[in-house]
């Protein structure tokens, strides 16, 4: 990734990016896929960020902050994780260390992406586990267009986390009515692959039909979604998943192929600040408390 610039001022370390000519992911679900995305499009998206959590992991670290509004998009079809202030280190005196115990005081918008070991906040800690579940949470957010557990109440949804029993977060008052719009396919084919392109756009959304999902998309959610973080695939396993390889399979081009032209961008006299990585202080940035976080 090319950078104009990394600099420090005070307590906080500055990255400052070329344009994201397709902003975030979040972005994306708002303005043109408000029903949720296509299976082969969330494939192609989630492999690059789990490809950059990988990165992250192998090195070490703890990204703490996976979600949709956190995925940028370049013009490139690149993708690119940002959201780093929350980044936590496992390496202590030289030593990687099995688990963290620093729990920093997250935005209540954050919440529904927080999983239930870190939400615990008991003896056992955390470790990159935690991003796994993220991945999981951000895997919903992408295929409903709507944040899980967003428009319940925060002890019911703590209750919904810290439980037992496996769950599935959109059949939990995921939509206004309850009903989620995901269906199992037996044979494994997303019907809303390359459909929702092939429709002219309105009202600059793009009009997707009602989306079929596969078993190995339903898999990849359950094994993210482990209650016990142990049982929880590492990112590196993540990425030789069934559903990644089907993904492959059914894309007949790059990313840039399932979405719509990117938006052209007229270079600033100042670059634009892109992302706001560590606080060594643990303090938080005052535009986190919105519930979109996009930089």
């Amino acid at each position: 990734m090319t950078l104009w610039a990394v600099f420090t001022a005070g307590s906080w370390l500055w990255v400052i990016s070329p344009f994201m000519a397709y902003c975030s992911a979040s972005h994306l679900l708002r303005t043109y896929f408000p029903e949720g995305m296509s299976e082969v499009l969330i494939g192609n998206i989630l492999f690059g960020a789990i490809s950059g959590l990988n990165y992250m992991h192998q090195h070490g670290y703890i990204h703490r902050s996976i979600k949709a509004s956190h995925i940028l998009i370049s013009g490139d079809g690149l993708v690119y994780l940002s959201g780093l202030n929350h980044l936590c280190s496992l390496v202590s005196s030289g030593k990687r260390l099995k688990a963290v115990y620093d729990f920093p005081q997250f935005s209540a918008s954050m919440l529904p992406w927080l999983s239930p070991e870190l939400l615990r906040q008991d003896m056992y800690g955390y470790n990159v586990k935690s991003d796994i579940y993220s991945v999981g949470i951000t895997a919903c957010e992408l295929a409903n267009g709507h944040v899980p557990f967003q428009d319940i109440p925060r002890t019911q949804m703590l209750l919904q986390k810290l439980k037992g029993p496996s769950y599935c977060p959109w059949a939990i008052n995921t939509f206004p009515r309850g009903e989620s719009r995901i269906k199992n396919s037996r044979s494994g084919i997303d019907s809303g692959i390359g459909e929702s392109m092939t429709h002219t756009m309105t009202s600059e959304r793009l009009q997707t039909p009602p989306k079929t999902f596969s078993p190995a998309f339903h898999n990849l959610i359950e094994l993210c979604l482990q209650q016990d973080p142990e049982k929880r695939p590492s990112a590196r396993g993540l990425l030789s998943h069934a559903f990644f390889k089907q993904v492959k399979e059914q894309t007949k081009g790059s990313l840039l192929s399932l979405l719509p032209p990117a938006v052209q961008h007229v270079q600033p006299q100042v670059p634009t600040v892109c992302s706001a990585a560590i606080c060594k202080t643990g303090c938080i940035l005052p535009n986190e408390r919105e519930v979109y976080w996009e930089f």
